[in-house]
């Protein structure tokens, strides 16, 4: 059975004067998760907040009650030293730990503070994230292929098994920027080899692009603007939800 839809609004649209407030009403809207972007002004040019205000959030927003569940935090980590930052946003609430491929070969110290000049890899990193009870995901930027994600989804040991793959359809780094359709084709490809994994992208999605990414086979959604600026915000995530599904049952 195709995976179903999940519809995860972006916090970074969010009124950040009353973001524990915002968050805690799109979810009585009907998200499902919370997309949490996380950025260093290192891996990319902008900074936005740390495991501190992600603690804050998390008191208005409840707990999932198991994996995937309702309320999850899912916080795409756009800095250069992933590793370093896993025990601190699971202290703060987070659920699933997203890294960016690019940065996975970076530094394996384990705390912020703390110097190693060790490598960590792709595939230590998710057994990493598994071993202290969050779910792992793998993100790629635009100019990344889809073929590095092989010798982590393939691998014989499902600790080193990425439970999310996000697509990135723009570039990280800005919120608002325009749709890539360009990067469906890496949806597309995951879809047909891996029918049942969770695939998400994020980046200009709203009810005039979810069409395209729901034929290519995504069914985890991100949505800043499109949610937290509408009119109606619940109408907008029925229709993503139900776009998705649908495109899912088409495969079923």
């Amino acid at each position: 059975m195709a995976p179903k839809a999940i519809i995860a609004p972006s916090i970074l649209s969010a009124d950040f004067a009353q973001l524990g407030a915002d968050c805690k009403r799109t979810m009585e809207q009907g998200a499902d998760w919370l997309h949490v972007d996380i950025m260093d002004g290192h891996f990319v040019p902008n900074i936005t907040f740390g495991a501190p205000v992600v603690a804050k959030v998390r008191k208005h927003v409840d707990r999932p009650e198991g994996h995937y569940g309702r309320g999850t935090f899912d916080c795409h980590m756009m800095i250069a030293e992933p590793k370093k930052w896993v025990k601190e946003f699971q202290k703060a609430g987070c659920d699933l730990y997203c890294f960016h491929y690019e940065a996975a070969f970076s530094s394996a110290a384990e705390s912020p503070e703390a110097k190693s000049d060790a490598k960590t890899n792709p595939k230590e990193l998710v057994r990493y994230i598994h071993d202290l009870g969050l779910l792992a995901g793998v993100a790629l930027k635009p100019a990344t292929g889809v073929e590095v994600l092989t010798e982590l989804l393939e691998s014989s040991d499902p600790k080193e098994r990425p439970d999310m793959i996000l697509i990135m359809t723009v570039e990280p780094g800005f919120g608002g920027q325009k749709f890539m359709a360009s990067e469906l084709p890496k949806v597309e490809a995951l879809r047909r080899k891996y029918p049942d994994l969770n695939i998400e992208v994020d980046g200009g999605l709203g009810p005039g692009t979810i069409d395209q990414a729901a034929d290519a086979g995504a069914n985890v959604i991100v949505a800043g603007s499109a949610v937290f600026g509408a009119k109606d915000p619940a109408e907008v995530i029925s229709l993503l939800r139900a776009t998705v599904d649908g495109n899912s049952a088409g495969r079923l």
